[in-house]
């Protein structure tokens, strides 16, 4: 029986093939099937296209090989922390699957960068041995999902920055711009990510951090005890946010990331923001850039103490800083233009 006859024929027919699927045919071993199969690939007539259960043989075609990497729509993997390189998982997701053929140009440079960042924050801080990363799309959402049994994102704030709880490190991070490694990292992955795409959720001891852009808001829930930490990001393919733009609208013009926005809701503990101690909470680390939002959407009131410190006080010592508020009520916005004379 000529088994390389066999198999491009079978994948004639059939569009693709797996060794199973010979072997069932021709009654011979796997091994030995397999040899044939090594064959046609060192001739550069068939390729291989997925992995583990998905894999299956195609013509060396550029039409077959896309064909059926379209069939191909999720990828799980489990990854060994050591020598690990984002760059080589996203280009073996590209290689194996068809997640990313036909998406619109800017949310694949969304993807492809969220993805990444993701992914090499926990290869770098996780110290984790493994971490588990899937990706998939449907009809107009794509996702992915990176997860880590380290010692956890705001664990790991928390200790190096001798933070006093999860919610504390959860208010640095959101500012920008924070980092455990800053001889190799500049904290700017999470904050571009977060504005990037539809959703980007952070969980991770007990609590988790979710950024929801089609609402534009931001939220801090409790949530069970997780180890590690597991980052979900999805988009849809007609989101029309341009990656370029989100970098500019928080940059200079040389591009360093110089401009933050600070949400106020989210450090508020209490009823009402009214000491200079909470004030300066917030104001903690704003030296690092150049532009500074103060987002009061959903703040009731803030105590005369309070807005002074950041609107004249703070103002006082970084003159060179352009700082701002938005969303602010009546009540609010008096005591802010108060302080401000």
């Amino acid at each position: 029986m000529d088994i390389k006859w066999l198999i491009i024929n079978k994948i004639k027919q059939k569009g693709g093939v797996s060794a199973p699927d010979i072997v069932k045919v021709a009654g011979f071993s796997r091994a030995y099937v397999n040899r044939f199969f090594q064959e046609l690939r060192d001739e550069g007539k068939i390729v291989l296209i997925g992995k583990a259960r998905q894999a299956r043989y195609v013509l060396a075609t550029k039409e077959a090989v896309e064909k059926e990497k379209k069939r191909i729509l999720k990828f799980h993997a489990r990854l060994i922390n050591k020598g690990l390189i984002e760059d080589q998982v996203l280009d073996n997701i590209k290689k194996n699957t068809g997640i990313f053929i036909g998406l619109p140009e800017n949310v694949a440079l969304i993807v492809e960068y969220a993805f990444t960042e993701m992914l090499n924050n926990a290869i770098e801080h996780s110290k984790s041995k493994l971490i588990n990363v899937s990706i998939g799309r449907d009809n107009d959402t794509i996702d992915f999902a990176v997860a880590d049994k380290g010692i956890g994102i705001f664990k790991n704030l928390m200790k190096n920055k001798k933070l006093g709880s999860e919610i504390v490190a959860i208010q640095e991070l959101l500012k920008g711009k924070q980092t455990t490694d800053p001889a190799r990292h500049s904290g700017e992955g999470i904050f571009f990510t977060s504005k990037a795409g539809d959703s980007l959720v952070i969980e991770s001891g007990h609590k988790k951090l979710r950024f929801n852009n089609i609402l534009e808001d931001v939220f801090v829930e409790d949530s069970k005890p997780t180890k590690g930490t597991v980052v979900k990001f999805s988009i849809g393919f007609r989101s029309k946010r341009d990656l370029g733009e989100i970098f500019r609208a928080y940059s200079d013009e040389a591009l360093k990331f110089t401009k933050t926005k600070v949400v106020i809701r989210l450090f508020q503990l209490g009823e009402e923001f009214i000491s200079r101690s909470e004030a300066r909470r917030v104001v903690t680390g704003l030296e690092d850039f150049n532009e500074i939002v103060f987002d009061f959407k959903d703040v009731k009131s803030v105590g005369q103490a309070f807005a002074d410190e950041i609107f004249r006080v703070w103002k006082i010592h970084n003159p060179v800083k352009k700082i701002e508020y938005i969303n602010a009520n009546e009540n609010v916005g008096f005591m802010i233009e108060r302080a401000s004379l």
